[in-house]
């Protein structure tokens, strides 16, 4: 799942207000009227076990790397992922001869454990409302860059007081409720974050693409890593073989007693981005000029990607994650399209903009500010130029080598100018990264892509180079791009200390540094005709937001996800698939039945130890005690998006059950409009981790650690 929203009154519930399941709510000001519906559900812990003390649940979950979440499960600090947010960990120590990737992985002792360059684990420490600090800074009279700036400054200003207490920690500050409040947020990041197991990924991609974003689905989809802290304070610490396993304050216990369908359920994570406030012009821009440009230009990539990677395993090994991380997106863009439209959702938030239309014509709030009429026109003028920057972004930003050196070297080059001028060398690499990317795949995907960009932009959105491929190299993509990789100093090989320097005077006149300063100057071209418009859109969707919150201010409001901790709430149960009971968890048998299908399908595909495993006839302690069933993944109507992926499932004592790791087809629409009859949170039973962890890993020492005996 990897991704990634005001409805009609007629409905039974309003977007982003409590009710029932719906809602990513913010744990240090939850409100009692959403705890008390926790309680009436099931929950049985006590407010303050949420946010408040050293035993709180919030100190149990991070911020996975940037991208995902993560849950501590034992006081030796282990941490529970998707394997989908560890794949490019588990990528980085694979080879064709060692391929932790398609074969797993398992430590059997704390030396064993492989250290990750650029991941980390953070803990939230503290949240607050600073609004009125901002507003006093004026923060709502800048244009948009400028708030971002203001934000930026206030941020650091903050993170420099805190380290003179505590240095190992630093704040963000953050726009909720579309700018109409902001939160510093206090974290502590460990970097020494080390791999401990992993299944194989016939079992850990279960299905891939052929199954992402469905029901049922099978996956164990998990992977388990170690935070390491300095012997001395147990607090973060670079790597060193002198550093020890950290002992949080807090650990998720492990249940193995399962669930039930209507039993509580609650996610607590890092939920990416949502826009659930956001306008029904904002919605069709979206549609038309975002989701659809994303999706038409992944799926050229991929066609290309998984060709090169099917024929090479030394290729699949450098692409799987980057593979994995396009192909998400691309699926959950189209998917999001067809439930728009499926749903209606457009002519829902006008119709529920017609309400605050009304309330504003009675009441006068905000009259001067929000004109919502004007709101639809600003979207309508700049619909395609944002359809260019799609198309822009989705061709040019890291989709091949060549293409992120010169836009690298080309920005650097514009930020140091006078640098640039001294004959001095510049530093293209600093490490060789050979092992990241393959010149034969590249090369193609660049071709590709160049020509799909010419066929899908306007004019004045092509680079002055189109002109060159046409007039020079007889509009021959692939030839123009190989013309760049063979002659562009950028592509030359490393010294022995893995390093590649250029010489600042040759660059001028290196022809992918020209290919990436014509790049970066038609996305500044597109960027300011976006520009225009920009801060205007901000705040009418910042008054729209204002308007509907006041309009319902009897009732508790949730903030759109922008990365911050949040939880979910609702319970374990299936929905309306087809119009037939969906059911709420899938078993061993039905992942042995597709297994029996993996010549048909290669996402089917599985060792036979696995298929073993899966075929054994009494499960033991693994068994579900109300089935009789070993059970695989489950169905919440818990509230997730992307960002989500490895939040811990906790059951009403706060116990661990699962992993969120994906949702159902009909959930993509959910970054707008949440549907709690049809959307479907996905989580692998943590039953189900253990017991490959246990039967195929014999990993005894692991669940020794976390109390699994």
């Amino acid at each position: 799942m990897k991704k990634l929203s005001i409805l009609m009154a007629g409905l039974a519930f309003t977007a982003t207000t409590a009710h029932a399941d719906e809602g990513m709510w913010t744990l240090y000001n939850l409100p009692q009227a959403v705890y008390e519906q926790m309680q009436a559900e099931g929950f049985t812990l006590p407010y303050s076990s949420l946010y408040t003390g050293d035993n709180a649940i919030k100190n149990a979950v991070v911020n996975f790397s940037g991208y995902c979440s993560g849950v501590v499960v034992s006081p030796d600090g282990l941490v529970f992922t998707n394997h989908h947010c560890g794949f490019e960990g588990i990528r980085s120590h694979s080879t064709v001869e060692h391929d932790y990737m398609l074969n797993g992985f398992y430590a059997k002792s704390f030396e064993e454990e492989l250290p990750n360059e650029n991941m980390f684990v953070s803990f939230m420490k503290e949240q607050r409302d600073i609004t009125d600090h901002m507003v006093s800074l004026g923060i709502h009279e800048k244009s948009g860059k400028e708030q971002e700036a203001m934000i930026d400054s206030v941020a650091n200003a903050m993170t420099d007081s805190i380290k003179k207490i505590d240095s190992t920690l630093h704040i963000t500050v953050e726009p909720f409720y579309e700018g109409n409040k902001y939160y510093a947020t206090t974290y502590q990041d460990f970097t020494d974050l080390r791999l401990v197991f992993t299944v194989p990924k016939s079992m850990g991609k279960f299905g891939g693409e052929t199954d992402n974003w469905m029901w049922p689905r099978q996956t164990c989809d998990f992977s388990v890593f170690r935070i390491y802290a300095d012997p001395k304070t147990n607090g973060p610490a670079a790597y060193s073989k002198d550093n020890v396993p950290y002992h949080p304050r807090h650990w998720a216990p492990v249940s193995m007693e399962g669930y039930k369908d209507g039993d509580f359920s609650m996610t607590v994570g890092y939920p990416g981005s949502t826009e659930r406030y956001l306008s029904s012009y904002g919605i069709e821009e979206m549609r038309d000029a975002q989701n659809a440009p994303r999706a038409q230009v992944r799926g050229v990539k991929q066609a290309v990607m998984l060709r090169h990677m099917r024929a090479s395993e030394a290729v699949r090994i450098k692409y799987d994650s980057k593979y994995a991380q396009s192909s998400n997106y691309w699926k959950n863009s189209i998917g999001m399209n067809k439930c728009i439209d499926s749903v209606g959702i457009v002519k829902m938030k006008q119709a529920y903009e017609a309400r605050i239309q009304q309330y504003q014509d009675s009441t006068g709030y905000l009259k001067g500010k929000l004109n919502i009429k004007h709101l639809g026109k600003l979207y309508a003028d700049r619909k395609e130029v944002m359809k260019d920057l799609l198309f822009f972004n989705e061709t040019f930003r890291r989709t091949n080598e060549l293409t992120t050196r010169a836009l690298d070297v080309c920005m650097r080059l514009e930020k140091d100018a006078e640098a640039a001028k001294k004959g001095e060398k510049m530093l293209v690499l600093s490490s060789d990264n050979a092992d990241t990317w393959d010149a034969a795949l590249d090369r193609e995907v660049m071709a590709t892509l160049l020509k799909n960009y010419a066929e899908h932009v306007d004019k004045e959105a092509l680079p002055a180079f189109f002109n060159d491929i046409q007039t020079k190299f007889g509009g021959d993509y692939q030839k123009y791009t190989d013309y760049l990789w063979n002659k562009s100093l950028l592509m030359k090989k490393v010294n022995k200390k893995g390093e590649l320097w250029v010489a600042n005077k040759k660059l001028a006149n290196d022809p992918a540094v020209i290919y990436g300063k014509q790049l970066m100057a038609i996305r500044k071209q597109i960027v300011d005709k976006l520009q225009t418009t920009m801060d205007e859109v901000d705040t009418q969707e910042r008054y729209l937001c204002d308007a509907k919150i006041r309009m319902e201010q009897d009732m508790p409001h949730y903030s759109d996800a922008n990365f911050t901790m949040r939880l979910s709430y609702g319970q374990v149960g299936g929905y309306d698939l087809g119009g037939k009971p969906s059911g709420y968890y899938t078993t061993a048998e039905s992942i042995v039945e597709k297994m029996k299908r993996g010549k048909e399908n290669f996402e089917y595909e599985a060792e036979p130890i696995m298929q073993e495993l899966m075929s054994a006839k009494d499960f033991g302690r693994y068994t579900d005690r109300t089935t009789g069933k070993m059970q695989l993944c489950f169905l919440t109507n818990n509230d997730i998006t992307g960002g989500n992926s490895g939040s811990p499932m906790f059951d009403g004592k706060g116990r661990l059950i699962g992993l969120a790791f994906d949702g159902n087809w009909d959930s993509l629409s959910s970054d707008i409009w949440f549907d709690s009859k049809l959307a479907r949170c996905i989580g692998v039973d943590v039953r189900y981790m253990v017991y490959l962890m246990d039967k195929w890993g014999h990993t005894d020492r692991l669940l020794k650690e976390m109390g699994i005996e």
